[in-house]
């Protein structure tokens, strides 16, 4: 068996210490290695070629460190990345959606890396590749496509790509009829556009110097993007901005938000010069979003106190909350997460005690029905089309052990037809495992949801080793959804688990408000508790569970094992937000105050500073036996900059007392999502797996 002590010969990068020191509130903080933040990041993100040589020639030390410490499982890691490929089909496309005299779909080529965006006639005919993925990255070491929109009248394609990774993209346009491009390229954008109703108008968002989605442009074909005018700016520094369209297609939509927070305003798609229309003001805590039926909003929203949301209407043209009355009344504990709405349908998504449903009600009758579903423990998602006046929805359903099933329903006769089963090519019987949900226990008296799954053929006992994923954070909820990658480890004898801790919304708003700010601890209690009641129920035993968790996950991760790290045999820490102090301190990083409704903002409230510093698992570190720890990152990241984890490393190895394997491998040029190709991702899960079978002594 192959085990991390093998590599002990090899020595890991040691980072020079150089204190700066940081008071406030009366506390004195020492921060050592705030060097491995590059002065001109900005720069480097945009272009990592640009990266301090001092910074780029320590990084890249650990990333060798990395390589030679899994070099002994080399091997193991080809098989597995031959594995996860066999689990993709690799020609695999989407469901076509019908929009007029067309079909739009997206589809893979064999061995592509990227999509292909295409059409057929609707009634059947030759294919028409839109877009070709994997031509456009040509060239690119880094490739991802953005938003992309056709024209109402078929005949244009406004598209967002990224080559970077810093999610700065860059807008262009394509003639459908001819295959060509025009000569108009848009910088600096979000990604997100949306076309008007005269074919020739789109709105698109751009970022400012900090990365902020500020302003909204209007852009005209055949004219200079230069010359375009600013529709919106948004001043507060803490929102964010995205345009959409109305799923009728009648109204251009600008939202501006942060996380708790939305203020909408509209502009007629057949008139798309005139200035933006509010809706109704910001509040804080107050959000809202808005579609239109009639003469009138559809506004989902949690005004009034209504913290799971409600549905009102209002008509269209009024400002302000007074005109706002009940069609959906909130139901504490059932929380509407999204609406669709269709010419004669409106379509609900709602979430309680972790169970994802979807409502189906009749805009002439008010008539109501859920779509029946056989199993509380899948994950079942909207999938918005084309079309506006249609009886069909489409949504997805899958399990934990169940792959994506698609169906189109009907929604007046109540009949489901399966459009498409997500096909294994390597093999797969969801009847070879089962698929169990339990609730741990939190301090405070919580109960917390855990769903789980093991192969059938393998009864866990204390010895099993069991891989424990986590989020919890801005409200968003990790639902038991079906991913072929996770059968690399079920099948070599793992327990793969989700807890569904407080900081998303599994089971209601207030489960997320209990996560948040000055409550973030029950984030952390709430897992260590999900972890001890799987330990109690016999799943696996004390120091056998390796944990997981990405960006805010990764904060959760570091908290959780520097709190209790003897319960912890390994963890892996993707991109994570781990120091949250010093970033929450300083407002010229690009999301620091968008985040402040998320953690506090310690730079003026003294409560928010001591929540979050007993907290941040960079200010936190303890000289205690740590498990090991695979982490990871990118240069490109505008979420969570490159130096967090790199500081956090080379914290644990000065002052924690790591037991086995602290690895830290940074994309240098890459940012938050990894690596843009399909198959070089699976390269980065293959990492992670035999990085945690070798920590396991099961890398034969």
């Amino acid at each position: 068996m192959t085990n991390a002590t093998t590599t002990d010969s090899i020595h890991p990068p040691i980072a020079p210490r150089r204190v700066v020191l940081d008071q406030r509130h009366g506390k004195r903080r020492e921060d050592p290695y705030a060097w491995l933040r590059d002065a001109n990041w900005r720069d480097a993100m945009a272009d990592p070629q640009r990266l301090d040589p001092a910074i780029r020639s320590y990084l890249e030390a650990e990333n060798r460190y990395a390589e030679a410490m899994l070099a002994d499982v080399e091997p193991l890691r080809r098989q597995l990345v031959g594995e996860l490929r066999g689990r993709i089909r690799e020609d695999d496309s989407s469901v076509p959606a019908p929009d007029g005299p067309w079909a739009y779909y997206s589809r893979f080529r064999e061995g592509g890396q990227h999509a292909l965006l295409c059409r057929r006639p609707r009634d059947g005919g030759d294919e028409q590749i839109l877009f070709d993925g994997d031509a456009e990255a040509a060239g690119s070491e880094y490739f991802r496509l953005g938003g992309a929109s056709h024209s109402a009248d078929h005949r244009w394609l406004a598209y967002a790509v990224d080559r970077t990774g810093a999610e700065a993209f860059e807008i262009r346009f394509r003639d459908l009829a001819t295959g060509e491009d025009l000569d108009e390229v848009i910088g600096q954008a979000r990604g997100d556009l949306v076309w008007a109703a005269d074919h020739q108008t789109l709105l698109y968002t751009v970022l400012d110097e900090a990365h902020r989605p500020r302003w909204v442009y209007r852009h005209r074909l055949g004219t200079p993007p230069g010359s375009d005018e600013c529709v919106y700016t948004e001043t507060d520094p803490g929102f964010f901005l995205g345009v959409d369209l109305t799923e009728s297609g009648r109204y251009l939509l600008i939202d501006s938000h942060d996380h708790t927070t939305s203020e909408v305003r509209w502009i007629p798609a057949d008139n798309p010069g005139v200035e933006p229309q509010l809706v109704a003001a910001r509040q804080p805590g107050v959000e809202y979003a808005i579609s239109d039926h009639g003469d009138e909003w559809l506004i989902l929203t949690n005004a009034g106190g209504a913290e799971d949301f409600w549905i009102a209407r209002a008509p269209i043209g009024s400002v302000g909350q007074a005109h706002w009355q009940a069609m959906v009344a909130h139901r504490p504990g059932r929380l509407i997460e999204g609406m669709l709405l269709f010419a004669d349908w409106l379509v609900r998504q709602e979430l309680e005690a972790a169970e994802s449903r979807l409502v189906i009600r009749s805009l002439t009758s008010g008539e109501e029905h859920v779509i029946d579903q056989p199993d509380p423990c899948i994950e079942v998602g909207l999938i918005p089309g084309l079309e506006y006046r249609t009886d069909t929805l489409r949504f997805a359903i899958s399990g934990l052990a169940y792959p994506t099933r698609v169906y189109d329903y009907d929604m007046a006769s109540r009949e489901r037809v399966l459009r498409k089963t997500q096909v294994i090519p390597s093999g797969h019987d969801p009847a070879d495992y089962v698929s169990h949900r339990l609730t741990a226990t939190a301090p405070d008296g919580e109960q917390v949801p855990v769903s789980l799954f093991h192969r059938r053929d393998r009864v866990p006992d204390a010895d099993t080793p069991l891989l424990l994923y986590g989020y919890g954070a801005y409200g968003i909820s990790e639902l038991p959804g079906f991913s072929p990658h996770r059968l690399s480890l079920v099948d070599r004898g793992f327990v793969y688990a989700i807890a569904h801790v407080r900081g998303g919304k599994e089971r209601g708003y207030r489960w997320y408000r209990e996560g948040r700010a000055g409550a973030k601890h029950n984030t952390f209690a709430d897992f260590i508790a999900a972890a001890e009641a799987l330990i109690e129920a016999g799943y696996t035993g004390a120091g056998r569970i390796a944990v997981h968790g990405g960006s805010a996950g990764g904060m959760l991760v570091g908290a959780v094992i520097n709190q209790r790290p003897a319960l912890f045999h390994a963890a892996v820490a993707d991109v994570p937000f781990v120091d949250v102090l010093n970033t929450m301190l300083d407002p010229d990083l690009p999301l620091t105050p968008p985040e402040w409704p998320e953690w506090g903002n310690p730079i003026e409230d003294a409560g928010a500073y001591a929540d979050i510093a007993a907290y941040s698992p960079y200010d936190n570190i303890s000289p205690a036996p740590y498990p090991h720890l695979l982490v990871t990152a990118g240069v490109s990241d505008p979420r969570v900059t490159y130096w967090e984890p790199a500081k956090w490393v080379a914290r644990l190895r000065a002052e924690g007392r790591p037991s086995g394997m602290l690895l830290l491998h940074t994309n240098m040029s890459a940012g938050h999502g990894g690596p843009g190709g399909r198959f070089q991702y699976l390269e980065e899960v293959a990492r992670r797996y035999a990085f945690l079978l070798k920590a396991y002594s099961l890398a034969e």
